[in-house]
């Protein structure tokens, strides 16, 4: 075991992370600017303080061990706190620079990327944006571990020690076979959804549980199908060849519209829909920056603006 006074410093925690993420001792200690035995002088008094091994090492290979993995995304926590101590203290705020890793899940990625990215190298020039698309789970996964620094996705993430900018509103629109009695129609209620042959997304994707919770809300049952996809573009294609109806974003209906022969319908307002915001960690420091980020998104958001919402720095609270 290590010593229970021991406390790292922040070089050997910069040395476990770059080697964890690179797998690459040369590689890890270029992108840190020190030589290679000063890096590995580092990771090993980093484990012989905490008692514990984080690297396994090997002529032809680097692999993260098990107490690595548990260990490293705190690792990635205290490095971005200190980063952003550091920032503040220099007076230049947390303004976003480098490397920024955005999680998007993939009922907003296709169809905000396209105006955000142009916007983004615009108005934030500093920010190297990396993306990451996936499921609301996982990004909620990654963001709590430290490797996903902000993500964009449906409110409420309902997750502790995070904190939520709503962004826009979008409607949910019903799309059908051109031929279809609803086609057209502007003036519909959730109630239309008993008994249709309603496709969804598969398991994990929010859309899928927004949807299903609208159905309940109304005590509405669809007809269940085995069609599954793990995309709005499978869903809708369906749709086109005759298998049955599907809500989408109004973000969405534009782009998927035009592969394939569709006819849509609105809901009378109240219509059900949803919020897009942005989430990030209540640790990270960077408020201010994320702040800016959010003003970015908001000027090409395919929604209406949410006016109100959550930007003072409320953390959410827990589901």
């Amino acid at each position: 075991m290590g010593d229970q006074t021991y406390q790292p410093s922040l070089s050997q925690l910069r040395a476990f992370v770059s080697v964890a993420e690179h797998r690459h001792f040369g590689t890890a200690a270029a992108r840190l600017g020190v030589s290679q035995p000063t890096l590995s002088q580092a990771l090993a008094a980093l484990e012989a303080g905490l008692g514990v091994q984080l690297i396994e090492r090997s002529t032809r290979r680097v692999l993260v061990t098990g107490d690595g993995q548990r260990l490293l995304g705190q690792a990635k926590v205290i490095l971005e706190a200190a980063e952003g101590f550091v920032a503040s203290a220099a007076g230049t705020g947390d303004h976003l620079a480098g490397l920024l890793r955005i999680g998007l899940i993939p009922t907003v990625a296709p169809y905000v990327l396209p105006t955000l990215l142009p916007a983004l190298r615009d108005s934030m020039p500093a920010v190297v944006p990396r993306i990451i698309e996936d499921q609301t789970a996982r990004l909620l996964d990654a963001l709590r571990s430290g490797a996903l620094d902000v993500a964009l996705l449906a409110l409420p993430a309902g997750a502790p020690g995070l904190i939520e900018i709503p962004l826009y509103d979008e409607d949910f629109v019903l799309v059908v076979p051109v031929e279809h009695g609803l086609a057209g129609r502007v003036d519909l209620t959730a109630e239309v959804l008993d008994e249709l042959p309603l496709l969804l997304l598969d398991d994990g994707h929010c859309l899928r549980d927004q949807t299903l919770d609208l159905c309940r809300s109304v005590d509405a049952h669809p007809l269940a199908g085995d069609t599954r996809a793990t995309s709005l573009a499978t869903i809708v294609q369906c749709v086109a060849g005759g298998l049955g109806v599907t809500l989408v974003p109004e973000s969405a209906v534009a782009v998927e519209s035009r592969r394939a022969e569709l006819a849509t319908a609105t809901f009378a307002a109240p219509a059900p829909g949803r919020t897009i915001g942005l989430v990030f960690r209540s640790s990270s420091g960077r408020a201010e920056g994320f702040g800016q980020l959010a003003d970015v998104v908001k000027s090409v958001a395919p929604g209406r603006q949410c006016v109100a919402g959550s930007d003072d720095g409320t953390v959410a609270n827990s589901a």
